[in-house]
C-alpha cells in the first residue's frame, strides 16, 4: 500500500473515531441536527474504518510471522503462516479499494421503471409485456413493490408503453444498468410458417426523484388535461383525467392517466417528470465518463443493444459484458439476480481500473 493511500485511510479512521466520540457527548446528543448528521457521517466511515482496522492487524501478524523465522523450530510454521497472512492481505487491499470507491447518490433510491414496444409490432408489445412481468417477478423474489403508473395497450396484447414506480431497499443500485434496448428472438404465436422474428423493446430505469433532487418552477410547466381512452368504460370517456405535463425549458412531456382522479393522474406525472429530468442528467454524466472510458456497463446510451433473449436456443446474452446463460423461462419469471450481480461487478472492476 503506497503512503498516499495510507494517510488517507489514517485520516478517515481518525474521523471515524472522532466522530464516535462526539456521539458520545451530551451536547450533541441534545442537538438532533448535529446527532443526526454526525451519525449519518459516521455510518459512512465505518466500513472504510474498519477494513483498515482488519488490513493493519493483518501487517502486524505478518510482522510476527517474519520474525519467527530466525527460530529454527518456527520456521516451517512461520512460513506456512507468512503465505497464508500475505493472501489475506492482498485480499483485504482489494475490500479497501470497494469501499473507498465514490458511491452512487441514487442507489437507495426507488426507480421508476419504462419499457417501450420497438421494432416488431404487436411482437414487440408482447415482448415488453414479458418484460414487465420479468421485472414484477424479480420485484416480488426481493420483497419490493411494484405500482403501475401508466399503460398503453395494444391491440393484439401486450403493452406499447407502460411504467411503474418500485419501490424498496437499494433498488436503483441492482436494477440501474438494465437500461437500454432489449432483443428477442422467437418464433410469434401469429406466424403461421414457423419463422423466427427479432423485436424489440427498450427499457428506462430512472430514479425516484424528489423535489430536493430537482428543482421546478411552475412557470417551467405547461399543464393541459383530457379526455382519457383506451379501457375504463363511460367514466374514461367522459371525464377530463389524462394529464399531460410539459417541461417548457426542454420541451420533455409526460402524461397519465392511469388513475380515475385528474389530481392523482397529476401527482403521478410530476414524480415522472422529474424522475425524467434526473435520468437526463444522470445520462449526460455517464457518457461524459464513457468516453473517457474503453468499455463501461452504463454509457448513458439508451440505444445501445444491452441484451439478446434468443428463445429457440434458450440463452439470454449480454453484450456488454459477453456473457451467455441459459434456462429463459426462469430468467423470465425474475430469476435474474446472478446477471444484475455481475454487471454490478463488472461497473465496480471498470472503476477501480480509472
Amino acid at each position: 500500500m503506497d503512503e498516499k493511500l495510507r494517510n488517507k485511510l489514517r485520516d478517515i479512521s481518525e474521523r471515524h473515531e472522532e466522530l464516535g466520540e462526539m456521539l458520545c457527548a451530551p451536547e450533541v446528543m441534545q442537538d438532533k441536527a448535529r446527532f443526526l448528521a454526525a451519525s449519518r457521517e459516521h455510518a459512512e466511515l465505518r466500513p472504510v474504518a474498519e477494513a483498515f482496522e482488519r488490513y493493519r492487524q493483518g501487517e502486524h501478524n505478518l510482522a510476527e510471522a517474519r520474525e519467527l523465522l530466525s527460530d529454527p523450530d518456527m520456521k516451517e510454521l512461520a512460513e506456512d503462516d507468512i503465505g497464508r497472512l500475505q493472501k489475506e492481505l492482498s485480499q483485504l487491499d482489494r475490500d479497501l479499494q470497494h469501499v473507498l470507491l465514490p458511491k452512487d447518490p441514487n442507489d437507495s433510491k426507488n426507480v421508476v421503471l419504462e419499457i417501450r414496444a420497438g421494432t416488431g409490432g404487436e411482437e414487440a408489445a408482447l415482448f415488453g409485456s414479458d418484460l414487465w412481468r420479468m421485472y414484477s417477478r424479480y420485484a416480488e423474489r426481493m420483497g419490493w413493490s411494484v405500482d403501475t403508473m401508466n399503460a398503453s395497450e395494444a391491440s393484439a396484447g401486450g403493452f406499447r408503453e407502460i411504467s411503474g414506480l418500485i419501490r424498496g431497499k437499494n433498488v436503483y443500485a441492482n436494477l440501474k444498468f438494465e437500461s437500454g434496448v432489449h432483443r428477442v428472438q422467437r418464433v410469434p404465436a401469429t406466424e403461421s410458417q414457423g419463422r423466427i422474428h427479432t423485436s424489440a423493446a427498450t427499457v428506462a430505469i430512472m430514479p425516484e426523484a424528489q423535489e430536493v433532487d430537482i428543482e421546478i418552477n411552475d412557470s417551467d410547466i405547461r399543464l393541459d388535461v383530457m379526455r382519457a381512452s383506451g379501457a375504463g368504460g363511460q367514466h374514461v370517456n367522459t371525464t377530463d383525467s389524462k394529464v399531460r405535463l410539459t417541461h417548457i425549458p426542454t420541451g420533455l412531456a409526460v402524461e397519465s392517466q392511469q388513475e380515475k382522479s385528474q389530481t392523482k393522474n397529476r401527482e403521478i406525472a410530476m414524480i415522472l417528470l422529474r424522475s425524467r429530468l434526473l435520468d437526463m442528467e444522470i445520462q449526460k454524466y455517464e457518457s461524459e465518463r464513457a468516453a473517457e472510458r474503453k468499455s463501461q456497463v452504463g454509457s448513458g446510451d439508451r440505444s445501445e443493444k444491452v441484451r439478446t433473449y434468443n428463445y429457440p436456443q434458450d440463452r439470454i446474452t449480454d453484450h456488454r459484458i459477453n456473457r451467455t446463460r441459459h434456462n429463459l423461462a426462469a430468467f423470465m419469471d425474475g430469476d435474474i439476480g446472478d446477471l444484475l450481480t455481475a454487471l454490478r461487478a463488472h461497473d465496480e472492476a471498470e472503476r477501480l481500473s480509472d
